[in-house]
């Protein structure tokens, strides 16, 4: 089976010049290209409806990198390889730090272009690629702008500076923009490792982001704050202020710009009320 390419490059003529060389060399080296996008969510689009083998990456690009698109296609079920393509020598040591498969400098070649493609299509028919592409996405975590969300089809990417809280319910967590809300199948646990200087855990299936924070309320009595926290048996009591409060008050985080609160556990309310008061 040929390898399906895919180029992604915000320069037009970078692209047409990369879709030439493509052509000259296909009798030495067959494959099928199934599409050219100019960003990284047009890149997306294609990936989910063409699925490509083989990406021919830009890493310099306005908005979301390549490195970044890297990072998102690998959190895919079956994730295209990835060729960076770029007019930066810098960035090479960097793309290798996260076992990219190979890195082109322009103007590629034809005959270096032919040699990674034959290389990583051989990587791919082996399934040889799949422990680098989970080594790339370990490293690349630590530099998360973005959340991957899929919908309708699409995976979409919601930047993480837009998002005001994360809640767990059921198997999904609610992602929260000012606009509207998405369900994404990460866990709480693993968004608070990797974001604790942006997110808060205000309850144990809750967290704010920091920034999103306008104070906090008082929860009537009998609200579903409330009869959480009988329904968990005393398990973690929602916070209360300071001594002389009634003793079954619950408060509740204030978000900006959204009529949703948040419960405040009591385990969590000193980090509440600190962040409050800075």
């Amino acid at each position: 089976m040929l390898p399906r390419l895919l180029i992604v490059d915000d320069e037009a003529p970078a692209r047409a010049r990369l879709a030439m060389l493509l052509s000259d060399i296909a009798s030495v080296c067959p494959h099928e290209l199934v599409g050219e996008a100019a960003h990284a969510q047009a890149a997306l689009d294609l990936i989910a409806s063409a699925r490509p083998d083989i990406v021919l990456l830009d890493v310099q690009m306005p908005g979301i990198n390549g490195m970044e698109l890297a990072r998102h296609l690998a959190t895919m079920e079956a994730p295209p390889a990835v060729i960076f393509v770029s007019a930066f020598d810098e960035y090479a040591l960097r793309a290798f730090e996260v076992h990219a498969l190979d890195y082109l400098l322009k103007p590629v070649r034809a005959e270096r272009l032919a040699q990674a493609i034959q290389r990583t299509a051989s990587l791919i028919a082996a399934q040889a690629q799949k422990p680098a592409l989970v080594a790339a996405t370990a490293s690349l975590r630590q530099q998360r702008r973005n959340f991957s969300v899929q919908e309708r089809g699409r995976l979409l990417l919601v930047p993480v500076a837009e998002v005001l809280y994360l809640k767990a319910e059921a198997k999904y967590v609610t992602l929260r923009t000012a606009t509207r809300s998405h369900l994404i199948e990460e866990s709480l646990a693993s968004i608070e490792d990797e974001l604790a200087e942006v997110f808060l855990r205000v309850h144990r299936n809750a967290l704010v982001a920091r920034n999103a924070v306008e104070g906090v309320e008082r929860a009537p009595l009998g609200t579903d704050i409330d009869s959480e926290r009988h329904r968990e048996n005393h398990a973690e009591h929602d916070g209360r202020l300071e001594k002389g409060d009634k003793p079954q008050e619950t408060w509740q985080v204030i978000v900006r710009g959204v009529p949703e609160r948040l419960p405040v556990s009591r385990r969590q309310w000193p980090q509440v009320k600190a962040l409050i008061r800075c």
